[in-house]
């Protein structure tokens, strides 16, 4: 991706920001003046460090830098989006255009995430954990997915997770208990084109019984080029979470079971073993009496289990994360996580992240 993907997203946000304004490419102006527009974004900064030999033992990361544009067109369309400069490199992440056609159907059209994983659908301005699949530099050990067998790792690399080009529709029922996601996507991941005429699709249930109980279920099937046949297969997935709590003060859990196909690790038939995560993330979110510069102290804890395939004897592990955050505010933080990963077979390993998050 090249740095005319970032002049044409600020080009477009340029557009969408001036009343009245002949949008790019466009013959006739808009039928009304721009309603409201929201202009934002967020820079995070981490230090890695690493027990693995083989790699360097620190360094530092503009993990995310971020800048985001919305704006509400009229009553009923509305915009968005967001550019990532991080990591040596211009990225496009959301570009949609959502229509509220009732409140129990929004039909969001562009480069969003597919509606699977309660983890994954947590913003990286508020997930709990630094890094959602607890990457330790230098750790290939997860068969097919590489990395640590963590529950985040399995979703974003077997891409039933993260972000897609496709269709999103979404809404509230049942006097606002019962939420509903569904996703219709090319299957090829971010700034991709098509790769076959297959598509891929996500579904996610969400029920809320009692305040801040949410319970959800989540539904994937991926399709991919079978690289032992190549022919166009699908992979499904399936999961299951609870979350407890908000993110705004005292005790706060995300917990989930997932379970599926990791085509990522065919075997000489083409066949995909099946795969087994599950995980855990508990915070208690503390505000001080007399707050200062630091308005809030939060200790994580997260335990996450990974097997790559189940017919294989001691190939998974455990990765386990005692962490800290201080909270100055807002979604801005500072944060450390201690991720040690524990596989059945080799020795363990650990990796300290610090982590600077500014969103503005």
């Amino acid at each position: 991706m090249t740095t005319r993907l970032l002049l044409c997203a600020l080009c477009l946000g340029a557009g969408l920001v001036v009343p009245g304004q002949p949008l790019v490419g466009q013959a006739v102006e808009p039928r009304q003046p721009v309603e409201r527009t929201e202009l934002g974004g967020r820079v995070h900064m981490q230090l890695a460090t690493t027990s693995v030999d083989s790699v360097p033992q620190s360094e530092f990361l503009l993990r995310r830098a971020r800048i985001w544009a919305a704006a509400r067109l009229n009553d009923w369309i509305d915009a968005a989006v967001q550019v990532d400069m991080a990591k040596g490199e211009v990225s496009g992440r959301y570009a949609f255009v959502r229509f509220e056609l009732d409140p129990a159907l929004f039909v969001s059209i562009g480069q969003l995430k597919r509606a699977f994983d309660l983890f994954e659908l947590t913003s990286s301005s508020e997930i709990l954990a630094i890094e959602r699949d607890g990457s330790i530099a230098g750790v290939t050990d997860c068969a097919g997915i590489g990395g640590v067998c963590s529950y985040s790792r399995f979703s974003e690399r077997l891409a039933q997770s993260s972000l897609d080009v496709g269709i999103l529709a979404t809404g509230v029922l049942a006097a606002g208990e019962i939420t509903y996601l569904a996703t219709f996507t090319n299957g090829s991941g971010a700034n991709a084109r098509e790769t076959n005429n297959a598509k891929s699709f996500a579904g996610r249930l969400e029920w809320s019984p009692v305040d801040r109980l949410r319970i959800g279920g989540n539904y994937g099937s991926h399709d991919y080029i079978n690289e032992v046949t190549g022919l166009t297969d699908r992979a499904p997935a399936a999961a299951f979470d609870v979350e407890w709590g908000d993110f705004a003060e005292g005790l706060h859990l995300q917990a989930g079971i997932m379970t599926g196909e990791n085509w990522r690790a065919l075997d000489d038939t083409g066949s995909s073993p099946l795969f087994l995560t599950y995980q855990g993330i508990v915070t208690y979110r503390v505000p001080l009496a007399d707050p200062g510069k630091v308005v809030a102290v939060e200790p994580v804890g997260r335990v996450s289990w990974g097997d790559p395939d189940r017919a294989t004897a001691r190939d998974g592990g455990w990765l386990l994360t005692p962490g800290l955050m201080l909270h100055f505010g807002g979604r801005n933080r500072l944060s450390a996580n201690l991720d040690m990963w524990r596989p059945q077979t080799g020795s363990a390993v650990w990796g300290l992240k610090v982590l600077t998050a500014v969103y503005f």
